[in-house]
């Protein structure tokens, strides 16, 4: 995928952040974009994942589906950069990606990031609260806030009626009731034959503890398993 410039980046997702901003996103938009800018240099990959988010120990939901894209990218331990291969998820759309990522920042962790009053409070909070290990994460977001003077599309483009609100808000209200139904139904714990693939995945940083997930999930993590343990087998042959 081309990259693009960052006016054009900005267009193309504009739109979408401002209508998931609407939805009641507690996050900025202008800190959604900046966010996406500095994770992907202005590039749309086609597996839709903005904001370098991880697998995880996560299970499958109704916005991410189990997609899976393995690639390189780095953190800082200790002070230092370490280059690493990690598995991210992969989504069909990119509103899946921003409703999933909502997800994340409605846990408990992240209640400075939702209660942040500004955008650079809320940079900062990110940071704070553990999103990225890079100790200037929160300083380059807000350099690309004021840079690309993101901060205009805070600015809702439309108000919304007492009985839109109401409206919304009782929506929300029955998404989210799906949604916990969702999670409980695939929710389960690792059964007998996959003990050995979790451990697996959990020794090469892949998913952490505590595990649980759909049958689904624990049967990818199973191909995966096999595939690297293959490929390592064959490479060893050599």
């Amino acid at each position: 995928m081309a990259k693009l410039s960052r006016q054009a980046f900005i267009a193309k997702l504009a739109p979408t952040v401002q209508h998931v901003r609407r939805e009641g996103s507690p996050i900025f938009p202008s800190v959604r974009l900046a966010q996406n800018i500095l994770e992907t240099g202005c590039v749309i990959h086609p597996w839709n994942n903005l904001g370098g988010i991880k697998v995880g120990s996560g299970s499958p939901n109704a916005y991410w589906r189990g997609g899976v894209v393995y690639k390189g990218t780095w953190e800082v331990y200790d002070g230092k950069r370490v280059d690493i291969q990690a598995a991210f998820r992969a989504y069909d759309t990119l509103y899946d990606f921003y409703m999933d990522q909502d997800r994340l920042f409605r846990m408990p962790r992240y209640e400075r990031v939702r209660r942040a009053m500004t955008p650079e409070l809320q940079a900062e909070m990110l940071q704070a609260c553990g999103y990225a290990t890079d100790p200037s994460y929160a300083r380059k977001l807000i350099a690309i806030i004021r840079e690309a003077g993101l901060r205009v599309y805070d600015e809702l483009e439309e108000e919304w009626t007492v009985s839109e609100k109401q409206a919304m808000e009782a929506r929300l209200q029955q998404l989210e009731q799906r949604v916990q139904q969702l999670e409980q139904a695939h929710d389960s714990a690792v059964p007998p034959w996959a003990q050995g693939v979790v451990e697996a995945a959990v020794k090469q940083g892949l998913i952490e503890t505590p595990v649980r997930g759909s049958y689904d999930f624990y049967r990818m993590l199973a191909v995966v398993h096999r595939s690297q343990t293959q490929a390592a087998s064959r490479a060893s042959d050599r």
